[in-house]
């Protein structure tokens, strides 16, 4: 750490180590831009890790004519397909339709500026939005295309839909497995790609002045820094950073998104690996799918604007499990099945709009110029979402530039993201990579498999610490991940708190499949890395154990 004297200088200071400034971090890094991120709890914590883990195209979008944005978010779908494929993976997706022909006139008057939203779309409006789709998605497909069958053939293919359906859409859209990770494994890709880059987590601004800002730890060490300029990435918290900053703004006003997940293997079954896209009885779209052996169900869309205050409360649960029930009549669907519930704020831009739905979901980085009192400019990210994070870094990386006076070395465009990286993505190749690692390491094939599923090709690093650290041991109950893995983690994945492994490096949390003595164990792993005290790990386990009972509603 640098004094306060001493200002450390660097080309580019991002605030908010989220998606969108995890992305341009990255960006930036491959370009040679000496760059500093920070962020003031840890990587991808914040409304990066509360989305319904899509990478989507952005369906809906169709309806208020931001086609531009469904035409970047269709190709940012494929390209993440095909740079992310240890963590990204097409969806295929029905959606149930209830008419032929409602909603045609509402939808025409929403594209031209209404502020009503269709309350039912018929499928003559579905069949002509799936077709849109596949045209705007034709750019690097990777996925089949739409198709729309009959009642009879939807009841078949999903059964114990409900019958008043009188026809179905199917078309591909893709989710994402561990968002909260691949946001880590930007940072780890911008630091690889300039040692000159900085990132830091659990730090926050203490002050500010024309020319610089002091950053510091929870440790209470100081990082003076003289930015060339600044990035805020904040999402919903970028007005206050303005503010500390010395601009008074009002970018931001956000709307609530909740999803829960259901233990209900039924569900799963009826799912068989598709999302269902549906209208709920107040017109809301809302969905549903198969995550990691759960059901995703989701998502509210309410205004709010405190995101350090927000969790999924009463309401949204009985709104989600009525909608299903509605949906899948029959199908006992109960509030005693969630085992993990989560909410975010989506850092929409400031609207005036009745209906949060009709709020763009574009983004934009306007330039807030220096001038006597702040002598570096700001630049905001608002809005974005996780599917178009890549091409809103690029965008911003290349306005960057410019001002920098420096041309682009590399396209992020086909660049594979950490564990991505020679990922082998068909049954011959996995065969063979694992059989390698497996020859190199020593360790058994099967612990490859499940290592190469979790991480990416980064499975062979951690697979040879597995193999030299000496100790086989398993998590108590979670026993597919290993007490050599949770050690790698700490070391090389910038942990600070328990909180940051439990619910962000790895998905024991989300999914249910955490125990009390696993997080009294990987509390013990930690601990002894990072040379935590008795009363520091007690503490942690606390706050952990609390933060899991009253914001994700779950029982240890």
């Amino acid at each position: 750490m640098s004094s306060e004297d001493t200002p450390a200088a660097f080309d580019v200071v991002i605030i908010g180590a989220g998606v969108n400034g995890a992305g341009l971090f990255r960006d930036l890094s491959l370009q040679g831009v000496n760059c500093l991120i920070t962020e003031k709890a840890d990587f991808g914590a914040g409304t990066s890790a509360a989305p319904s883990r899509l990478i989507h195209g952005g369906l809906k979008y169709l309806e208020t004519g931001e086609f531009g944005l469904v035409a970047q978010s269709t190709l940012e779908r494929n390209l993440l397909l095909r740079n992310a494929p240890h963590c990204v993976e097409p969806l295929p997706t029905m959606i149930p339709i209830f008419s032929w022909t409602k909603g045609i006139w509402a939808a025409l008057r929403t594209l031209f500026g209404s502020t009503s939203a269709p309350r039912s779309r018929g499928a003559i409006l579905v069949k002509i939005g799936l077709w849109l789709y596949d045209f705007y998605g034709a750019r690097h497909r990777v996925m089949p295309r739409h198709k729309l069958v009959g009642r009879r053939r939807a009841l078949s293919d999903m059964p114990g839909l409900t019958d008043t359906i009188v026809a179905a859409g199917t078309y591909y859209d893709a989710r994402i497995t561990q968002p909260e990770r691949l946001v880590m494994e930007m940072i780890r890709d911008g630091l690889a790609a300039n040692p000159s880059s900085s990132a830091l987590n659990a730090t926050t601004i203490r002050a500010a002045d024309a020319d610089r800002i002091v950053f510091e730890t929870e440790a209470g060490e100081t990082l003076s820094v003289k930015p060339g300029l600044v990035v805020n990435a904040a999402g919903p918290w970028i007005d206050h950073v303005n503010a500390m900053l010395g601009f008074q703004t009002k970018l931001i006003g956000g709307t609530k998104g909740s999803h829960v997940l259901l233990r209900n293997d039924e569900l799963v079954k009826r799912l068989a690996g598709r999302m269902i896209y549906f209208e709920a009885d107040d017109g809301r779209i809302c969905l549903v799918y198969e995550y990691l052996g759960l059901a995703l169900a989701g998502s509210t869309d309410i205004p709010a604007d405190n995101p350090d205050d927000v969790r999924c409360e009463d309401d949204e649960i009985a709104y989600f499990i009525n909608s299903l029930k509605a949906l899948l009549p029959g199908l006992e669907i109960g509030e005693e099945q969630i085992v993990y519930a989560y909410s975010g704020i989506r850092p929409l831009p400031a609207s005036d709009a009745d209906i949060p739905g009709l709020i763009s979901r574009d983004h934009s980085a306007p330039v807030l110029e220096a001038d006597e009192a702040r002598r570096f400019a700001i630049i905001p990210l608002i809005g974005g979402k996780w599917t178009t994070f890549r091409g809103f870094a690029e965008e911003v990386a290349d306005t960057i530039l410019q001002r920098l006076g420096r041309d682009r070395r590399i396209s992020t465009e086909k660049s594979p993201i950490g564990g991505g990286r020679d990922f082998p993505t068909d049954a011959a190749a996995r065969r063979a990579w694992i059989a390698d690692a497996a020859q190199t390491t020593g360790l058994a094939e099967a612990r490859i498999d499940e290592l190469l599923t979790r991480y990416g090709t980064t499975a062979r690093a951690i697979a040879a610490y597995e193999a030299s650290f000496g100790n086989q041991e398993r998590l108590p109950q979670a026993s597919e991940y290993s007490v050599a893995e949770i050690d790698w983690i700490t070391r090389n994945e910038f942990v600070t708190h328990l909180a940051d492994i439990v619910m962000r490096r790895t998905t024991l949390a989300i999914t249910g499949r955490l125990h009390k003595s696993d997080i009294e164990r990987i509390a013990e792993v930690t601990g002894d890395v990072l040379g935590w005290s008795a009363e520091t790990r007690a503490a942690e386990i606390a706050a952990v154990e609390e933060h899991l009972h009253t914001v994700n509603r779950v029982r240890l």
